[in-house]
């Protein structure tokens, strides 16, 4: 797996998108092809997208007790493919046979996971994960709402997903979300790109999300993690990933970021009215978990 993760990552940073595109839909492929050999994750990274999940993910897949998804850290099956049954959420995971050899070489149990940060947000995920993995242990990783939502804007920017100015895209959010959280609950093939590519201030507001997953599983089951201690103190912060997984005490060869984008470039104005938006949200988050997230005391960057 570690051959494999690596030729994902090269072919992640030099090939085309056609190219990246097609190794996805053939592994892809196969992987549905055997469904009936694999195997359900018992861990999921559930978001919050921009919060440093695909850091994390790069870290658990070196881990030698953690096999992650065959073709994509994103599998989506939750959020945008429902729809296609259990065998095909199964069909994107190792197979059994992998997963004894990756037992024998740890001399311990493996555990298979993902990384879908679309997960948190979407509002009839937790009772689809309840359902289908009831056991599963779950992490979200949250960052600064603020910065979030600046990064979350350059993205999708980046992707040609965005052509609206930072301001006007903060105005028009209300309107392009009016109605998509209920129909997402309502209707169990539903998709929309609004909800999903221009929820830049509904991301942050973290604790109505958390209380969706809390409603669906024991507290104890979700990891809640800072994104800024991720960085600044990952050894730590993965040491706490481990114990929750169940898996030894482990440390990747180096530290770094995978995925990040600088948080520069935000109008000051609008960075003052974000932070007076998420305060009494930031608030309500602390009191719920008992837990001080310092966003609103740390300098301006």
């Amino acid at each position: 797996m570690a051959g494999q993760e690596a030729f994902r990552d090269r072919i992640g940073r030099t090939a085309p998108p056609s190219v990246r595109r097609a190794v996805r839909r053939a592994e892809g492929t196969f992987a549905r092809t055997t469904a009936g050999a694999r195997t359900l994750p018992g861990a999921l990274v559930i978001g919050a997208q921009r919060a440093g999940t695909t850091t994390l993910y790069h870290y658990l897949t070196q881990h030698p007790q953690f096999l992650g998804a065959v073709a994509d850290k994103e599998v989506h099956f939750f959020d945008l493919r429902a729809g296609e049954g259990l065998e095909a959420y199964r069909g994107a995971f190792p197979t059994q046979g992998a997963v004894r050899r990756a037992e024998r070489r740890a001399g311990a149990a493996v555990v298979v996971g993902e990384a879908t940060p679309y997960y948190l947000f979407h509002p009839a995920v937790p009772a689809r994960v309840a359902a289908d993995l009831p056991d599963v242990r779950l992490i979200a990783i949250l960052r600064d709402p603020v910065e979030r939502a600046w990064s979350h804007y350059r993205h999708e920017v980046d992707l040609g997903h965005e052509a609206l100015s930072f301001e006007e895209a903060l105005a028009r959010e209300t309107d392009r979300l009016a109605g998509e959280h209920e129909r997402l609950l309502a209707d169990p093939g539903a998709t929309s790109f609004a909800h999903q590519h221009h929820s830049y201030v509904a991301r942050g507001r973290y604790l109505e999300q958390i209380e969706r997953w809390w409603a669906a599983f024991p507290r104890e089951r979700l990891l809640l993690l800072r994104s800024e201690d991720l960085h600044a103190d990952p050894a730590s912060t993965f040491d706490a990933i481990t114990a929750h997984l169940g898996v030894r005490p482990w440390q990747p060869p180096a530290w770094r970021a995978y995925n990040a984008a600088t948080s520069t470039g935000m109008p000051p104005e609008l960075r003052t009215m974000l932070r007076a938006t998420f305060r009494p949200w930031n608030e309500r988050l602390a009191e719920a978990t008992r837990r001080d997230w310092s966003w609103d005391r740390e300098p301006e960057r």
